[in-house]
Parts: structure tokens; sequence; C-alpha cells
């Protein structure tokens, strides 16, 4: 017989979700990957970079995966749970993580990194990237696109507004331009995420905390307990995910 109701929303609600690793979801949720391979990509440009800065990196994960680092590494990061995961993680390899607002200015000089990457920031400040990049200096971005697992903000808010996007590729394109930076590649895909208990939707928005604001166990108890039955009687809950790749060189 499968773990009631009760039992996985009560483990879900009490598990860490420091840093950004999300392996306690392994095969309670999945979700597919976007062709480009961004961490593979990375690798590459910071291999030929001297010195490099990941913004908003989490508890350092992603960056992590990169088989060289260059002289100069630095990584920000907002969020004080996670600004300790990755100065543990990073640090032995010899990175700077540096604690940041994730609002501008960026703690930098201006064309202090020859190379910018940034996987899921919440927030893309461009005149920024473009200040502390050099000249010909590039910015690599994997970025969560329009509308994305959309299909769970809906379950819990409803129907949200339609109209002006500013997560497309369309506005990505524009202010990278307007910010003095020529797109080198620019990729949208769709792909599905699929939640298959409640337990791992829990703990998803408890940790991406921007998709449902002041997400509580408690203040969303029936719609948990109505997306529950949902799973129990079709095995999963699918949800489009959208991604975005982006290069750019600053002039």
């Amino acid at each position: 017989m499968g773990r009631t109701f009760d039992e996985l929303v009560a483990e879900a609600a009490e598990v860490s979700v420091d840093g950004w690793d999300f392996s306690w979801l392994d095969g309670r949720a999945s979700e597919q990957r976007p062709s480009w391979g961004y961490s593979r990509l990375m690798g590459e440009r910071l291999a030929r970079a001297s010195a490099a800065l990941d913004i908003q990196t989490g508890g350092g994960e992603v960056l992590a995966t990169a088989p060289v680092f260059p002289q100069v590494m630095v990584a920000t990061e907002g969020w004080p749970p996670n600004l300790a995961v990755a100065s543990t993680r990073l640090g032995p390899r010899g990175a700077v993580v540096v604690a940041d607002s994730d609002e501008p200015p960026l703690p930098f000089a201006d064309g202090a990194f020859d190379l910018v990457v940034s996987r899921h920031p919440v927030r893309t400040w461009w005149d920024e990237i473009a200040r502390v990049l050099r000249p010909g200096g590039t910015y690599l971005s994997q970025q969560v696109g329009p509308r994305s697992v959309f299909e769970v903000v809906e379950f819990f808010l409803g129907p949200q507004p339609r109209g002006d996007e500013p997560r497309s590729v369309e506005h990505a394109r524009a202010e990278a331009e307007a910010a003095g930076l020529d797109v080198l590649d620019l990729r949208l895909e769709e792909l599905h995420t699929e939640f298959c208990d409640i337990g791992a939707v829990v703990y998803f928005l408890r940790k991406v905390i921007w998709m449902v604001p002041g997400f509580t166990v408690e203040q969303y108890l029936p719609k948990l307990r109505e997306m529950h039955e949902l799973i129990e009687r079709e095995g999963r809950f699918v949800a489009v995910t959208t991604r975005f790749l982006i290069e750019a060189r600053k002039r």
C-alpha cells in the first residue's frame, strides 16, 4: 500500500531545501533536459577563460561540474544557506564565493571578467553584465522561459494573466542588445516535468519559492489534497517546462 497524503506531505515539509541540488526528487519527479547541455557548454567556456563570474550560483552544484576553473573564478549568491553550501563546495577548488543581494550593482570593477555565466537566474541585470565584461567577453546562460511549469502555478493560484512575457526570448535579445551585447546563440525548448507524488510537489514549491510566492503547506492544504488525489488517479502530474539558452558577446 502506498504512503498516505499526510505522510508524504509531512516528510516533504521538513526536509532541507538548502542548496540547488534536486536529488531528493530522484524517483519522485523527473525533468526533461534541454538538448544543448548547459553544463558541458559552461565547462568548455570556463576552460578557455582567464577570469570568470558565475552569477546566482545556488549551492555551486552546477559550477562544480566544470572540469577546469580559470585562474580567477568568482561566484555570487544571495541566499545565506546557499552561500554556506557554495563556499564549502567551491572554496577548495580556489573559487571565491561572494555574498550579493542579486540587485545591481554587482560588487566588481568594470571589465573584471572575460566570461560571465549563470544558470536559471531569477532576473538578468543586462547592464551590469555588460559593465563587468571586458570588450569581447561573453555571457552564457540557461534561463527559465515563459510560463514554465505554469500548470502547477495555476493549479494553486488559478488562471494567470497572459500578455507581455518578460521571460521570452524576444525580451532577452532586446535587452542584451540594448546593453551593448551581440547575441551569438539563442534557443528555446519546451520540455516536460512530471511529479509522481504530492511530496515532490511540496518540496518543489518550498525550493523554487517564486512559483507560488509565500507557499506553505497549511495555506494550500485543500489544493494539495486535491492534487494528491489527481496523482493517485492518473499516476503523475505533468507540466510543461520552458528553457532557453543565450550566449552574447560584449561589443
